[in-house]
C-alpha cells in the first residue's frame, strides 16, 4: 500500500471520529501522534552515531527505501527528499535523523554478540491478516556479520505433530518450524526479517544500519506482543540455546476487510460448485498465512477451496487469484482490487475442458487419508470429514475413499461408517474405509481395503496394536468376506531395481564355477534383464558384473522390464501370492514411479491373473499437495441426474471389474473397444488367431502442469523416475506446458504394436485400426505416463491368456526374494500358513510358465 499523507475530513453530520481510526490512516511520519495515550509504549529515539562509514551506509539505506517500495509501503516523496538530502551532503547526523520518524523499533547488539532492543515509535498500525513493514535500527557493536531471526511467543505455527519427512518430500520444510507442541492458543503473530533482494540476508558489520520485519496479526485491537530477536547459527551438539530478551511491541490492529465469492460453473456439474483458489498479493506472498491455517484450510497447501457464499478477510490492495477446479478445468487467473469501505465480491466463473461423468465416467481417488503425514496431529488429530469432503468436492471427484490408517488411529475411526458420507454437494462422496498401514501386515505391502461393512479386525479389540495379521493375504481375504474390495497400494514402493544388488544377486546364484562372470551355459533358461547377448557388450560369451549392472540400468528404463526389483518397501510386495488366491482386486498406479508400476501390472496379467489397475493419491503423504493427483474414472454406463452421487457400493464393483481407466486427470480415453468389447466386459472370442478392431477416443487437456509426475518437467531425469509424485526431482511444480503434442501406444500383451500422435488441445480425437491377435491377449492403450486403460481380454479358441514365460518367470523371482528379505516380519504362529501360500504360489507359477508358449 503506498504511503498515506495527512488528510483533511470534511464535516459529517453526526458522525464521531474515534482516534484508533485516524491512527490507522496517518502516515509513518505521523503516526501515533497520540504517544501518552494510555497503555502505550513510549517512545525511545536512538542517538546518531558518527562512527560509521557513509557509503555502505547510504547504500543500505537505499536498498531500504527500494525495498519499502517493492513491498507496496513507500515512504512518502517528501521524506524521501529529505533523506536524499541527507545523502548528497554527506550528513551522517541528518541522515540518521531523517530516518528516525520512520524507525519502529531499535536494537543493539553489545560487543559479545547479546542483542537488546526497544520500541522506536509508538506503535505500528495495520489490517488484521495483512502484511506490514516494521523498519528496525541496528547499532552493531560487535562489529559482527551475521543474519537475524525475529521471533515471539506470539509467532509460529499453530499446529503441531506434522512429519519433517513428508514436508522435506514436499519441499517447504519450513511450514514444520516452531510448531505448536504445547497447544498454545495465543499464536496469533507472524513476524520475520525481510531479505529478500534488495536487502541483505546478513548483516553488514556496520555500527548502525537498517532493516525491515514483516509482521502480521490474526486478530484485531490494541496488541502488545513481546518479540525479541537472535543470531542464526547452526546450533552445536551440546550448546545451549541462549534466551534473547524479549521486549513489548505495540500494535494497533484494523479488522480485515471481508471478501465474498461468487462461484459459477457454466457446465452445470454441481448444484453447490466449489473452487481450488490460490490467492497472492502483489510480491507474491499466500493468503491465509500458510503457518496460521488450520482446517479447513490445510497449512502445506498454498490453495483454499472456496463455494458461493463464502469469504476471505483481507486487508485492502491488489491481489492475483488462480483458479480452478481440478484437473478436468482450465486453470484461470483473475485480478481483484480489495477496497474498504464498499462491498468486494470476486466472481469466478469455473471453465471446464472436459467432462467424463458426461460420457458416463465417475472419477475417484480410492487412497486419500484424514490424518498422519503431513496432517498434524495438534489441535485434534487429522481432520474431520466434512473437511475432506470439501477436498475431494474442491478437485472436481465424485468419490474420495479417506482411510484410516496408524497414525491418529482411535481418533480417526470415529468417522467410519458401512455408508458413504456427502454434505451440500451431494454429487460427490466420500466413505471411510481402512489402509492396512501402521498395522502388523506392512512389510508385506499396504493394503488398501474399499467398501468394509465393519473395520474391526477380529480379535484386534478394535486396536491397530494386536490380533492383525503380519502378511497381506489374510486381511484381504477378511475384506472379502464382507464384500469389500482390495488392492495394494503406492505399487512401486520398494519395486525400485538396484543394479548393483541385482547383479549380485544373479552371479551368486548362476555363477556355478565361481569365477565371477556368467557363461551362456550357466544362464541357459535363467531370467536375465536383457538377453544374454545384449549384455555382452565385449562379445566374448562372458558376462561380466559391469555389464551385469549396465544392463540393470538399461532394464530399468524400459516397460516391460526383466530386472527383479529389491522387494524390501511397502508397495505392491505381495501381490503375487494374493493374485494366485483370488483375493486381490487392483494394483495401485499414478503416484509412484510409473515404470515399475505398470511393470509388474503387466507381468500379472501376461500369467493370466485378472489384476485390474486403479488410481491413487496417499494424500498427503505421497502426492503431498492435493488429492486426486491420480485417479481412475470408472465407467457406470450412464451421466447421473445434477445433484445424484454415484452408487458406492457399484462404483467400486465396477473399478474391481476394471470397468475405468487411470490417469492424472489431463487425459482421457471415454471410448475403446476392442472387437466392440469395453474393458470390465466379457472376453472377445476368437476362433483362431485373426484381427481385431481397436476404437478409441482420447483428449489431452490444453494446459498441464510441468512436472516429473507429469512426464513434462523440462531438463534430464530417468525414465524410470518419471510418474512419481512421492519425491519431486525438481523444483516443485509452478509452470505449465501449453499444447503440445502426446504419444498414443496400443498394447499387447504389454508389447507396444501401434502408437498415434495426438495434439493436447482438449479436444477429443477418434482412432481405429486393426490389430493382430496371435494367442490368447489382453489389448490396452496407454500414453506414459498419464493415462492407461483397463485391458479387454481376448481368447483364441478359449484357451487361457499365457502371454509370456518370461513374465512368469519374473513373478516367481520376485516372490522368492520377498520372502527371503521378508519372512522374518511374519510372526511365528502365523508363518507356517504363509509359508504355505507362499509355496503354493511359487508352484503355480511354475505351472503357468510352463503353458506359456512364447518366452
Amino acid at each position: 500500500m503506498p504511503e498515506l499523507t495527512p488528510n483533511r475530513f470534511s464535516r459529517l453530520t453526526g458522525l464521531v471520529f474515534l482516534v484508533a481510526p485516524l491512527l490507522l490512516l496517518l502516515p509513518r511520519e505521523g503516526k501515533f501522534a497520540c504517544s501518552q495515550e494510555k497503555g502505550q509504549l513510549p517512545k525511545q529515539t536512538a542517538p546518531a552515531i558518527d562512527e560509521v562509514e557513509l557509503q555502505p551506509l547510504v547504500a543500505n539505506v537505499r536498498r531500504l527505501l527500494q525495498a519499502l517500495e517493492a513491498i507496496g509501503e513507500p515512504v512518502s516523496p517528501t521524506r524521501r527528499k529529505k533523506i536524499e538530502a541527507f545523502i548528497e551532503q554527506g550528513d551522517l547526523p541528518g541522515l540518521q535523523q531523517g530516518l528516525q520518524p520512520l524507525v519502529d523499533l531499535s536494537l543493539r547488539v553489545s560487543a559479545n554478540g547479546k542483542i537488546s532492543g526497544h520500541p522506536a515509535g509508538p506503535g505500528l498500525s495495520l489490517f488484521r491478516t495483512g502484511f506490514k513493514p516494521l523498519i528496525f535500527r541496528v547499532e552493531n557493536r560487535s562489529g559482527k556479520r551475521f543474519e537475524l531471526q525475529a521471533f515471539s511467543p506470539n509467532a509460529g505455527a499453530v499446529y503441531s505433530g506434522t512429519s519433517q519427512f513428508s514436508l522435506q518430500r514436499q519441499q517447504q520444510t519450513e511450514l514444520g518450524k516452531a510448531q505448536n507442541a504445547d497447544g498454545s492458543t495465543n499464536r496469533y503473530l507472524d513476524i520475520e526479517v525481510y531479505t529478500r533482494s534488495p536487502m541483505k540476508r546478513n548483516l553488514s558489520g556496520l555500527s548502525v544500519e537498517y532493516g525491515i520485519c514483516l509482521v502480521q496479526s490474526l486478530r484485531s485491537g490494541h496488541l502488545q506482543p513481546r518479540v525479541g530477536f537472535r543470531v542464526v547459527r547452526e546450533s552445536k551438539e551440546g550448546e545451549e540455546n541462549e534466551q534473547p530478551e524479549l521486549f513489548p511491541l505495540e500494535l494497533h490492529v484494523q479488522e480485515a476487510i471481508p471478501v465474498e465469492f461468487r462461484i459459477i460453473d457454466p457446465s452445470q456439474q454441481s448444484r453447490h460448485p466449489i473452487a481450488k483458489l490460490v490467492i497472492r498479493d502483489q510480491q507474491g506472498r499466500v493468503y491465509p498465512n500458510q503457518p496460521k491455517r488450520l482446517a479447513p484450510d490445510l497449512f502445506f497447501q498454498p490453495q483454499i477451496y472456496r463455494r458461493s457464499g463464502e469469504k476471505i478477510f483481507l486487508k485492502p490492495g491488489t491481489y492475483q487469484v488462480r483458479y480452478s477446479r481440478g484437473p478436468e478445468y482450465r486453470l484461470l487467473q483473475k485480478s481483484f482490487q480489495v477496497r474498504s469501505g464498499s462491498p468486494n465480491l470476486w466472481e469466478l466463473k469455473l471453465k471446464r475442458w472436459f467432462d467424463a461423468a458426461g460420457f458416463g465416467y465417475y472419477s475417484g481417488d480410492h487412497h486419500i487419508h484424514a490424518a498422519g503425514c503431513s496432517h498434524y496431529a495438534l489441535p485434534t488429530q487429522g481432520v474431520r470429514p466434512r473437511d475432506m469432503y470439501r477436498q475431494v468436492t474442491g478437485e472436481g471427484l465424485n468419490v474420495g475413499c479417506i482411510l484410516t490408517w496408524g497414525p491418529c488411529f482411535d481418533f480417526q475411526r470415529k468417522f467410519f461408517d458401512p455408508a458413504p458420507l456427502s454434505f451440500e454437494n451431494r454429487e460427490t462422496l466420500i466413505k471411510y474405509d481402512i489402509e492396512v498401514s501402521g498395522f502388523g501386515s506392512q512389510a508385506l505391502g499396504h493394503v488398501c481395503l474399499l467398501n468394509l461393512e465393519n473395520q474391526t479386525y477380529p480379535e484386534s479389540g478394535g486396536t491397530k496394536n494386536k490380533g492383525w495379521p503380519t502378511w497381506t493375504t489374510p486381511v484381504m481375504k477378511w475384506a472379502k468376506k464382507q464384500g469389500g474390495y482390495t488392492g495394494y497400494a503406492h505399487s512401486a514402493s520398494g519395486l525400485a531395481i538396484d543394479p548393483i544388488q541385482a547383479s549380485r544377486r544373479l552371479l551368486a546364484a548362476l555363477d556355478q564355477n565361481e569365477d565371477g562372470h556368467l557363461s551362456k551355459d550357466e544362464c541357459h533358461s535363467q531370467l536375465l534383464p536383457l538377453p544374454f547377448a545384449k549384455i555382452d557388450t565385449n562379445a566374448n560369451r562372458l558376462l561380466s558384473p559391469d555389464e551385469l549392472i549396465n544392463s540393470h540400468r538399461k532394464s530399468a528404463e524400459q516397460l516391460p522390464n526383466y530386472s527383479i526389483p529389491e522387494m524390501n518397501g511397502v508397495g505392491a510386495m505381495e501381490i503375487c501370492v494374493s493374485a494366485v488366491h483370488g483375493v486381490c482386486d487392483f494394483i495401485s498406479a499414478m503416484d509412484t514411479a510409473r515404470i515399475q508400476e505398470w511393470n509388474t501390472w503387466y507381468h500379472l496379467l501376461n500369467c493370466g491373473f485378472p489384476i485390474k489397475v486403479s488410481g491413487e493419491t496417499d494424500f498427503p503423504c505421497m502426492s503431498s499437495r492435493r488429492v486426486g493427483k491420480g485417479r481412475v474414472y470408472v465407467d457406470l454406463g450412464k451421466e447421473l441426474p445434477l445433484g445424484q452421487s454415484p452408487d458406492f457400493e457399484t462404483w467400486c464393483r465396477h473399478l474391481a471389474l476394471g470397468r475405468s481407466y487411470v490417469s492424472d486427470g489431463f487425459a482421457h480415453i471415454p471410448e475403446f473397444t476392442v472387437g466392440g468389447t469395453s474393458p470390465g466386459h466379457k472376453p472377445v472370442q476368437l476362433k483362431r488367431a485373426g484381427t481385431v478392431k481397436v476404437r478409441f477416443q482420447v483428449a489431452f487437456a490444453p494446459q498441464t502442469p510441468e512436472s516429473v509426475a507429469q512426464g513434462t518437467q523440462s531438463g534430464t531425469i530417468a525414465r524410470s523416475l518419471i510418474g512419481d509424485t512421492v519425491e519431486l526431482h525438481h523444483p516443485r511444480e509452478h509452470e505449465w506446458i501449453q499444447g503440445g503434442t502426446r504419444k498414443i501406444e496400443i498394447v499387447v500383451n504389454g508389447q507396444v504394436v501401434a502408437n498415434r500422435t495426438v495434439e493436447a488441445d482438449g479436444q477429443l480425437h477418434p482412432f481405429e485400426l486393426d490389430v493382430p491377435i496371435s494367442q490368447s491377449s489382453w489389448v490396452a492403450v496407454r500414453q506414459f505416463p498419464q493415462l492407461h486403460s483397463n485391458p479387454v481380454e481376448v481368447l483364441v479358441d478359449r484357451q487361457p491368456i499365457r502371454a509370456s514365460r518370461r513374465s512368469a518367470r519374473w513373478c516367481e523371482k520376485m516372490t522368492e526374494l520377498l520372502w527371503i528379505n521378508r519372512q522374518r516380519t511374519i510372526s511365528p504362529e502365523e508363518r507356517p500358513a504363509a509359508a504355505a501360500a507362499f509355496a503354493h504360489t511359487l508352484e503355480r507359477l511354475r505351472e503357468i510358465a510352463v503353458q506359456c508358449q512364447i518366452e
